[in-house]
């Protein structure tokens, strides 16, 4: 009896040390994956403050080419 109680404490530790070699390895990997949305959400965010921006510059220069159609245009 002591045999088995002894093979079920060796059994068990070395299930323990398994699941925490295998939880530490899935952590990291979630880890992983969260700091690369991290990063794509901060590319996003940085494309979207600069998107108004660009749609003020394309209406400014819309304007500037009407502008010199219609010089062109005039006599």
């Amino acid at each position: 009896m002591t045999e088995t109680i002894i093979c079920a404490i060796i059994t068990g530790g070395l299930t323990l040390i398994g699941v925490l070699i295998a939880n530490g390895k899935t952590q990291a990997v979630t880890e992983e994956k969260l700091a690369e949305l991290t990063r794509e959400v901060r590319e996003h965010n940085n494309f979207a403050r600069r998107m108004p921006v660009i749609e003020e510059q394309i209406k400014v220069i819309n304007h500037r080419i009407a502008d010199l159609e219609a010089k062109e245009d005039a006599p």
